[in-house]
């Protein structure tokens, strides 16, 4: 494959076309890279990765646009330690370097934010200060002494930023650069004497790249394809590399959007760059390539030179490796949900991955957070090991059992339906979630190839999991959830159905006819997809939430406001602010839960998405302290939703905490 052969960049050798971009971590101490970064950067270059950027650091102090941004001036140290850990697989290390201007935040800094023009943020509002002479000329200088910081601590070189929330990149727009001067007359001109002030200050011999958004998707005012390719034109000839983005002020999520974007998304873009740039300097495809077979075809077919996989590489950090060896089951996928890589929101989360909790937490002892496995031998350990019990085959179950077979235990995993994934599964239906069957397609591949026994269809009982103990072998309980009772009466003709059991007919045709009325008190995914589902179906819906938007959890995604564009490009009635009070003679009374005012909205068909309780398991006395009795009769434990229902990611690592317990009892 192109994807994984060796590249030269201003001289230097990537041992792979793939790119790890830079992006928010959280894992900084203060405002330096830290020694969490170094584990985490490391562990993509050990997997094959061509090239890493890391996290994006402001190169002058008044630019703090999240709690644990790095500051260049902050990272030499940092630096230097992500350059040694990377080169020693080959890998060549780019200070992500920037300013966020108006896009930033005046929380941290307590300053006014710079800007070309007093054109107020789209998101946050704020109005920032225009920039004079002296803030140009310390943003230009800025740049130039992180680069040259960079250079010395050892890395290959620097990405500027001119990217989708970029100072660069609103002084390229229309819609933001308001200037009469010469920044306004001519707009590249800081990003011009940026490059040549970094340029001046690291030498011929050290990579110099840029990251330009070539389309802000507001073709009024904003930087468009056509305007992105004269700025290459004149751009290229300064560059080592080019990573083509796209997105500005009104279009922050189009950056990195989650699965309701199809993959790949920014190819043909990427291709009329490199048109552009006419061989002067390698391209770069950024925008949710998370296929290594799209990658290859990108390269194959003349779009890019380089392919940018960050969310793939935080799937997982051997991607490449894995490629390269063609394992049997592929690379860890990503399923391109945004729900734990994701980390600019006020919890301040370490960045991580539902599929892999280890991402983002490497420095972390293997045994708490589930680091490295030994390698799988199919076919279980010595005779006179028992094997251990799976009850439960969603992804708590599924990653237990892969995690425990790879450490050579026998397992034998049982699930009561015909087919194994669990709400994961149940939930592929509708836009953009399709490509969460491949979370759990996955993990069942892995495991059958390590030799789990699996039984689907099969109802395990109290007498199975005290027969497992009475031979000395552990149970796993991972049964998942059921829903939770209604809160309110319903009566007369309308039908009642869980949301989740809907998804998993995969068909609303039996349904009763008439109007929907969807029930989300969670303001979670699964309402939003159960809603923009029917209503693609052709069924006349309406969604009650509390909440002020629907959906409102979608915000630590990014997918809030496309959500809500969605459903009501679909028809669906938005019901805000209320809450369902009861339902009766074919209608549901909602309530204003500001006001307490009461409406009524049609209801022949009443879909719940409430939160769900822990599934009873078999053998619940046993398990319900979380231990059975000691000694050659072994131990219940439980994992994933029948503990407490939440997301995938805590199934996953509950299920992988789960196996390292009974990894490490001998």
């Amino acid at each position: 494959m192109l994807l994984t052969e060796p590249v030269v960049l201003a001289g230097r050798i990537a041992p792979s076309r793939v790119v790890f971009g830079p992006h928010e971590t959280n894992l900084g101490r203060r405002r330096s890279i830290g020694e969490r970064h170094v584990a985490y950067y490391a562990a993509r270059a050990a997997g094959g990765c061509g090239v890493v950027v890391t996290e994006t650091a402001s190169v002058h102090p008044s630019d703090w646009p999240y709690e644990r941004a790095p500051l260049a001036e902050e990272c030499a140290g940092g630096w230097a330690e992500v350059a040694a850990a990377c080169h020693a697989h080959g890998t060549l290390v780019l200070a992500g370097l920037g300013h966020a201007g108006s896009q930033g935040s005046s929380a941290y800094s307590q300053q006014a934010m710079w800007a070309p023009s007093a054109v107020a943020d789209a998101v946050t509002r704020e109005q920032p200060m225009v920039m004079g002479p002296a803030e140009i000329d310390a943003v230009v200088a800025g740049f130039a002494s992180a680069a040259r910081l960079a250079a010395s601590a050892g890395l290959d070189g620097v990405e500027i930023d001119a990217g989708a929330a970029s100072l660069l990149r609103q002084f390229h727009s229309g819609l933001t650069n308001e200037r009469t001067d010469a920044f306004g007359q001519d707009r590249l001109a800081l990003t011009v004497a940026v490059l040549d002030a970094v340029r001046a200050a690291v030498g011929p011999d050290v990579v110099v790249g840029l990251r330009l958004s070539c389309d802000e998707l507001a073709p009024w005012a904003g930087v468009t394809p056509d305007q992105a390719a004269a700025q290459v034109g004149s751009l290229a000839g300064r560059l080592d590399l080019l990573t083509v983005v796209r997105g500005g002020p009104f279009s922050a999520s189009a950056y990195r959007p989650d699965a309701h974007t199809p993959a790949g998304f920014n190819l043909e873009l990427c291709r009329a760059m490199r048109t552009a740039a006419a061989g002067r300097v390698p391209v770069v495809l950024q925008g949710s390539v998370v296929d290594p077979g799209m990658a290859d075809d990108a390269l194959a077919g003349g779009a890019a030179d380089l392919v940018e996989m960050t969310r793939a590489q935080i799937a997982d950090a051997a991607m490449v490796a894995a490629v390269r060896a063609r394992h049997p089951s592929g690379p860890r996928p990503c399923i391109l949900c945004n729900q734990a890589c994701r980390v600019r929101d006020n919890r301040n989360p370490l960045v991580s991955c539902v599929l892999d909790p280890s991402a983002g937490h490497e420095t972390t002892e293997s045994a708490a957070r589930g680091g490295a496995m030994p390698s799988a031998r199919s076919g279980g350990t010595g005779s006179g090991t028992p094997p251990v019990l799976v009850v439960g085959g969603g992804p708590a179950g599924l990653e237990c059992a892969r995690v425990l077979s790879a450490s050579g235990r026998p397992v034998r995993l049982v699930e009561r339906s015909s087919h194994l994934g669990g709400m994961v599964r149940a939930s592929a239906v509708g836009p953009g979630r399709h490509r969460l069957t491949a979370a759990v397609d996955w993990l069942e591949a892995e495991c059958r190839r390590q030799g789990v026994t699996v039984e689907t269809g099969v109802d395990a009982t109290a007498e199975d999991v005290a027969g497992a103990l009475a031979s000395g072998g552990p149970v796993v309980v991972a049964v998942g959830s059921v829903p939770a009772p209604l809160a309110f009466p319903v009566s007369g003709p309308t039908e009642v159905v869980d949301g989740a059991e809907l998804l998993a007919r995969g068909s609303a045709d039996d349904l009763a006819g008439g109007p929907v009325v969807v029930h989300d008190p969670v303001g979670g995914p699964v309402g939003v997809a159960v809603a923009e589902w029917l209503a693609g179906a052709g069924r006349s819906v309406s969604i009650v939430t509390p909440d002020p938007v629907a959906g409102t959890l979608l915000a630590r995604t990014g997918d809030l406001a496309d959500a809500n564009v969605r459903l009501q490009r679909a028809g669906v009635e938005r019901v805000l602010r209320s809450r369902l009070r009861r339902v009766e003679g074919g209608v549901a009374h909602v309530e204003d839960v500001w006001t307490a005012a009461r409406r009524t909205v049609p209801c022949t068909v009443l879909v719940d998405c409430g939160h769900r309780l822990p599934a009873p398991a078999p053998g619940a006395g046993l398990a319900a302290e979380g231990t059975g009795p000691a000694g050659r009769t072994g131990r219940v434990l439980a994992a994933g939703d029948c503990v407490a229902p939440r997301t995938i990611l805590e199934a996953v690592l509950e299920g992988r905490r789960r196996a390292l317990e009974l990894v490490s009892v001998p």
